[in-house]
C-alpha cells in the first residue's frame, strides 16, 4: 500500500537523506601546498629555509588543498586526518593521534578545521598538541594526502613545558644564532665570541639525528621518540649525547698533552661545522672539545629544537666526585699544589634550558641546569640535570637530576692541607671560595650578566645558612676562620698582556701587636684552565720576612715573556702562589690566584654598505705584541647569515709580522639575511694561536 505523504514533508526528507550523504563524503583531494613560506614565518622558523614545513606545536597550520571533485561542505565534508612520527607510531606511546574536522581548531589537542568558504581549494588550518613529542611527522589526510613536516617545542605558546614570557628573552634563548661565551678568570672575564647557527643549512636534520642516535632510541625506538614530548628528557639526552663517552655523541673531549688526531678546542668558532663534521663522518666523535665546545653545542641544538638555551660560566669551579661537597688540596713546602682528582677549575661552562618541572614539587620552574661535559657519571652515563637553579640556591639535593654535584660546583668548601718532607701533615689557612662571578651574556647587548644571586645566597645571610642547613653542608656551617692576625693577599698591575714582563706582587699585612717573623714562598707557574699546573714561571723564597706591628710589606715578583712565554698553555694562565709561614705560631696562610694574560685586540672595518645578498669586505688587523716574528699567520670568519654556514680563511698579506707590526688581511663575505649579526674571527700562527675576536654588522635589507 503505497504511503500517502505531503509533498512539502517529501521533499524535507529527500534534503535531510542528501545532508546524511554529504556528512559521510571525505574531501577528494587532488594535490595540496604546504605554504612553507608562510607557515615558517608564522612559526618562526623561516630561518630554516622556506623549502620545507617547519611547525611548532600548540599553534595553527594552514595548508591548501586542491580537490578533485565536488567541494567543501560546512558541517557536511569530513575529512579522516592521522598525524605519526617515530619508526612505530602509536596511540599508547602519544606518537599517533586520529582527528577529523571541528567548527573550529582547538590549541590543546590535535585538531583540524576548514578556514576557507565553500568551494574547490580548501584552506585547512591544523594544530599539534602543546604535549606532543617532537620529531618528523607524516600527516596522512583521507585515503590521498601524506604530508611531511617537522614538529618542534613552542616557547610562545602557553600550553608548552618550556613556554616564555618574555619576547625580548624568546628572541636571544631561541632565535640567536651568535653570543658571547665567558672565559679567562673570575677577576679578569675574557669574551669568546660564538657561533651558535642553529638556522644554518642542514642543523635541524642533524639535530634530530643525535635525538635518533642515543642509546634509548636505538634501544627502544618507540619509547624514546615518545619521550620527545617532555623537554626534561630531551635536555638529559642532549646533555649525555653532546659529549661521545658511552655512546655515538658528537664530541670526544681532552684536556692534556697534544691535540693529535684533531684540533684544539680553542679552533672552534662555532657550532656548524662541528655538527656537520659528526653528520658527514658517520656519527664518529670530533675531536676535540672542552667545555665552552660541550656547553655551546649543547646550546646550539637545545635553541635548534625550540627550547630556550643559554651558555653559564661559573668561575672557580669545584669538581667534587665523592659527593662530601668538599675540595681537598694538598700543596707541599714550596706552595705547590700537589695534583689530586678533586679539582677547582678556573671557569666551567654549562647550560640553562628553560621549561617547567611538573615532575617536582612547585615553584621550581624556570632554568635547569644541564651539563654535557662528561665528568661524573648521572644513572650509568656521563651526563649531568636537568636541575632546577632555584634547587640549588635552596640546597634541595635530593631533586633529579645530579642537584648534589651542581650544588658543590658552586658551593664546596676548600680545604688546603700542607704534606711536610717528615710526612707529617698541618692545616693551612685559605681564603679559597668556589662559585665566583656566575656569568652569561645580557639579553640583547653583549654585556656580561652576572646570575651568581640565582644560585646563591648572600654570603653570611640567614637564608644562605638555612640552605646550608637543608643541603647537609656541615662544614660551611662549622667553618670560623681564626683571624691569625697576619694577612697574605695576591695583587698584579694592569699591563698583563701576552708577550710583556711584568710584576705581581704577595702584600704581607702584620694586623697583631706583636713583631712577625716569617717564611715567605712565592711561585708561579703555567696552568691549564682546569688546574693542571706546568712548569715554573718565576719563584723566590723569602726565610726572613720580618714584620713590625701594624707593617705591611710588598714584595714583587717578575715575570719574564722569555720564561713563560714557551710554558703557557692555550689558556694563557698562570697560576701565583704565596705561602707565609708564621715562625711563632707555626701557622701557614695561602693565597692564590690565576691571572689571565690578554691577546692582542683583533680589529675588524667593514668595507662597503651591509645589505642582503651584496658582496662585502672586511678588513681585519692585529698588531703583533710579541718580541718575535710571527710565522703563517692566518685569519678565519664565520658567521650566521654571513658565510653561507662555511668558513672563509686568509692568509696574511706579508710572509711573515714582525714585532709591533700589523697582520692584515682583506676578506669578501655576502649576507643572506638583514638584522643584527655577528662576524666571528679567529687568527692563529706558529707563535701567537687561536685569537678571537668580533665586529657585530647590522645588515640592511
Amino acid at each position: 500500500m503505497p504511503l500517502n505523504i505531503p509533498h512539502t514533508q517529501l521533499y524535507v526528507l529527500q534534503l535531510a537523506l542528501q545532508a546524511m550523504l554529504w556528512h559521510f563524503k571525505s574531501l577528494d583531494i587532488d594535490r595540496w601546498n604546504l605554504e612553507c613560506e608562510f607557515n615558517n614565518v608564522d612559526h618562526r622558523t623561516d630561518l630554516n629555509g622556506a623549502e620545507r614545513l617547519i611547525v611548532r606545536r600548540g599553534q595553527p597550520f594552514t595548508i591548501s588543498l586542491f580537490l578533485r571533485s565536488g567541494s567543501h561542505q560546512p558541517g557536511l565534508s569530513s575529512l579522516d586526518c592521522v598525524a605519526e612520527t617515530g619508526p612505530q607510531p602509536s596511540e599508547q606511546y602519544g606518537t599517533r593521534a586520529s582527528f577529523g574536522l571541528s567548527a573550529n581548531v582547538d590549541a590543546s589537542c590535535w585538531s583540524a578545521a576548514v578556514t576557507s568558504p565553500p568551494g574547490d581549494m580548501v584552506a585547512l588550518s591544523v594544530c599539534a598538541a602543546p604535549d606532543a613529542p617532537i620529531g618528523r611527522y607524516t600527516l596522512t589526510l583521507g585515503g590521498s594526502g601524506r604530508i611531511q613536516f617537522i614538529l618542534l617545542f613552542n616557547p610562545w605558546c602557553t600550553g608548552d613545558a618550556v613556554y616564555m614570557d618574555n619576547q625580548q628573552s624568546l628572541a636571544e634563548y631561541v632565535l640567536s644564532q651568535d653570543g658571547i661565551i665567558y672565559r679567562g678568570s673570575y677577576k679578569h672575564p675574557i669574551t669568546t665570541p660564538w657561533n651558535f647557527g642553529q638556522f644554518e643549512s642542514g642543523i635541524l636534520d642533524i639535530c634530530l639525528r643525535i635525538l635518533d642516535m642515543n642509546p634509548k632510541c636505538l634501544k627502544n625506538p618507540g619509547k624514546d621518540c615518545s619521550g620527545r614530548r617532555n623537554p626534561i628528557y630531551v635536555s638529559r639526552v642532549l646533555s649525555a649525547m653532546v659529549n661521545c663517552n658511552d655512546d655515538k655523541g658528537v664530541l670526544l673531549g681532552k684536556w692534556t698533552d697534544g691535540y693529535e688526531g684533531g684540533v684544539s678546542p680553542m679552533f672552534w668558532r662555532g657550532s656548524v661545522e662541528i655538527l656537520r663534521n659528526w653528520d658527514t663522518e658517520a656519527c664518529q666523535p670530533v675531536r676535540y672539545g672542552q667545555c665552552w665546545v660541550f656547553a655551546a653545542v649543547a646550546c646550539s641544538v637545545s635553541r635548534a629544537l625550540g627550547i630556550p638555551c643559554r651558555v653559564v660560566t661559573n668561575y672557580l669551579s669545584a669538581h667534587d666526585n665523592n659527593g662530601d661537597l668538599v675540595i681537598e688540596r694538598h700543596i707541599n713546602e714550596k706552595g705547590e699544589l700537589i695534583q689530586s682528582r678533586e679539582m677547582i677549575w678556573n671557569y666551567h661552562c654549562w647550560v640553562e634550558s628553560w621549561m617547567t618541572r611538573p615532575d617536582l614539587k612547585s615553584h621550581f620552574d624556570g632554568w635547569q641546569v644541564s651539563d654535557p661535559t662528561p665528568q661524573e657519571k648521572s644513572e650509568g652515563s656521563y651526563c649531568c640535570g636537568p636541575v632546577p637553579v632555584r634547587a640549588i640556591k635552596e640546597g634541595e639535593l635530593t631533586f633529579k637530576y645530579d642537584a648534589p654535584f651542581v650544588f658543590a660546583e658552586v658551593n664546596a668548601d676548600v680545604v688546603t692541607v700542607m704534606k711536610k718532607p717528615d710526612g707529617g701533615t698541618s692545616r693551612v689557612t685559605s681564603a679559597a671560595v668556589v662559585g665566583q662571578k656566575i656569568s652569561t651574556k645580557s639579553v640583547g647587548s653583549d654585556a656580561r650578566e652576572d646570575i651568581t644571586h640565582l644560585y646563591k645566597y648572600p654570603e653570611g645571610s640567614d637564608e644562605e645558612r638555612e640552605a646550608f642547613q637543608k643541603a647537609g653542608h656541615q662544614n660551611k656551617l662549622l667553618q670560623q676562620q681564626q683571624n691569625q692576625g697576619l694577612d697574605l693577599a695576591i695583587k698584579v698591575t694592569s699591563d698583563m698582556r701576552k708577550g710583556c714582563d711584568f710584576d705581581v706582587f704577595a702584600v704581607v699585612t702584620n694586623n697583631t701587636q706583636s713583631e712577625k717573623k716569617c717564611r715567605l714562598v712565592f711561585g708561579s707557574c703555567a696552568v691549564s684552565y682546569t688546574g693542571i699546573l706546568g712548569d715554573n714561571c718565576g719563584f723566590k723564597d723569602l726565610l726572613n720576612v720580618e714584620l713590625s706591628p701594624g707593617a705591611d710589606r710588598r714584595v714583587p715578583l717578575r715575570l719574564n715573556y722569555s720564561k713563560y712565554g714557551g710554558l703557557l698553555t692555550e689558556d694563557n694562565l698562570i697560576r701565583v702562589a704565596a705561602l707565609l709561614m708564621d715562625y711563632s705560631t707555626r701557622d701557614a696562610t695561602l693565597a692564590v690566584r690565576n691571572i689571565v694574560l690578554e691577546n692582542p685586540e683583533i680589529k675588524v672595518r667593514i668595507l662597503g654598505e651591509p645589505k642582503e645578498n651584496r658582496k662585502l669586505a672586511a678588513e681585519i688587523t692585529l698588531r703583533n705584541p710579541l718580541p718575535e716574528t710571527l710565522e703563517n699567520c692566518c685569519f678565519s670568519i664565520e658567521g650566521a647569515n654571513l658565510t653561507a654556514g662555511g668558513v672563509i680563511s686568509e692568509r696574511s698579506l706579508g710572509s711573515s709580522v714582525g714585532p709591533g707590526e700589523d697582520a692584515k688581511v682583506k676578506v669578501y663575505f655576502t649576507p643572506t639575511r638583514s638584522g643584527l649579526r655577528k662576524l666571528v674571527v679567529d687568527f692563529d700562527s706558529n707563535q701567537l694561536c687561536h685569537v678571537k675576536g668580533y665586529r657585530n654588522v647590522i645588515i640592511g635589507k
